[in-house]
């Protein structure tokens, strides 16, 4: 029997709904290891959480780690990383939300929604003039979105940002594939792909700069001050990956000298927020909290996942979603 220990407060229909021969799962609530009782922590096997990591020696038949994340950032300085223990993410589970978050933003940027809003609480109706020189939209077709991270993620933008008559290249790591067509999503869309070589090219020619790559160190402070010189004057940044992945104090700089026309950002280095972060007061930047992945029905998409993989355990198949230590996510 294999002994599965959720430490998240899941429901009792989400837990009964997780069935695989030979597998018992049961819940205990807790938010660090010392929370769980050291004999349920000695016989289990498979701990799905994100925070209750066990310090070496003390889950000694454990075999894998679920994460509720789809990085895993928290897990690196921990007794869990430097085992042998396996560890996976919810990555890639349901891209549509975010796509569609950066979607909607590279929309509302271009017909100046942000601002509308501000008249709408002024209860402002501008006259002509004011409205066709301040309101006249960025046209979308013929633009270029560079999404750094073209994983599953940044494919699912790729997409929606084709269908919309952009012109789309992806930076992954694996090399330079130009004119490679997607395979992993729906539709067969054209995009230039580029390794981590291409990334001055893609700064230099894109007018939106999308981040989805995952935070490792290789990727810390990707976009620095270095890399916003090479970034199109007046470009649009949208980060929906993860804070430490930009210089944010290059960011600011870049911001007040125009540099980066516009910020869109779902995530900081430090979270939440703090209401002293300059960032609030910046007329050319758009914040939402952490919220662009959410979705209806996000949990039962991660229990189907979840579910999958107990299954591979059980049949010694290879884990999806399996971090890659070495590579950091």
């Amino acid at each position: 029997m294999i002994n599965v220990l959720v430490t998240l407060d899941f429901d009792d229909d989400w837990l009964a709904a997780v069935t695989v021969p030979g597998v018992r799962v049961r819940r205990h609530l807790a938010r660090s290891a010392e929370e769980i009782p050291a004999d349920v922590l000695a016989e289990t096997d498979v701990l799905y959480t994100n925070t209750a990591f066990p310090k070496a020696g003390a889950a000694p038949r454990l075999r894998w780690v679920q994460l509720d994340t789809s990085g895993c950032d928290h897990v690196k300085g921990t007794d869990l990383w430097d085992s042998e223990v396996d560890v996976t993410t919810i990555g890639g589970v349901s891209p549509k939300p975010l796509a569609e978050w950066v979607l909607m933003m590279i929309l509302a940027h271009a017909h100046h929604l942000p601002h509308i809003i501000g008249l709408n609480g002024d209860r402002h109706w501008p006259d002509l003039d004011y409205r066709w020189n301040r309101l006249m939209p960025r046209m979308i077709p013929g633009s270029t979105v560079g999404i750094v991270g073209y994983g599953r993620i940044g494919q699912e933008i790729g997409r929606l940002a084709h269908a919309f008559g952009m012109n789309v290249i992806g930076m992954r790591r694996g090399g330079t594939r130009a004119g490679e067509r997607f395979s992993e999503v729906a539709d067969e869309t054209p995009a230039e792909v580029v390794g981590p070589e291409g990334l001055p090219g893609l700064l230099a020619r894109s007018d939106y700069v999308v981040l989805t790559v995952p935070h490792t160190d290789e990727t810390h402070h990707l976009l620095d001050a270095d890399a916003f010189t090479q970034l199109k004057p007046g470009a649009v940044v949208i980060n929906g990956a993860r804070g430490g992945v930009v210089d944010e104090d290059a960011l600011l700089a870049a911001l007040r000298s125009g540099q980066v026309g516009y910020l869109i950002s779902d995530v900081f280095a430090e979270e939440p927020l703090p209401e002293s972060s300059p960032f609030w007061s910046e007329s050319n930047v758009l914040i939402t909290p952490h919220v662009a992945g959410f979705a209806p029905g996000y949990h039962d998409h991660v229990r189907v996942l979840f579910t999958e993989n107990l299954r591979r355990l059980v049949e010694g198949r290879p884990l999806l979603n399996l971090v890659d230590r070495k590579a950091g996510y």
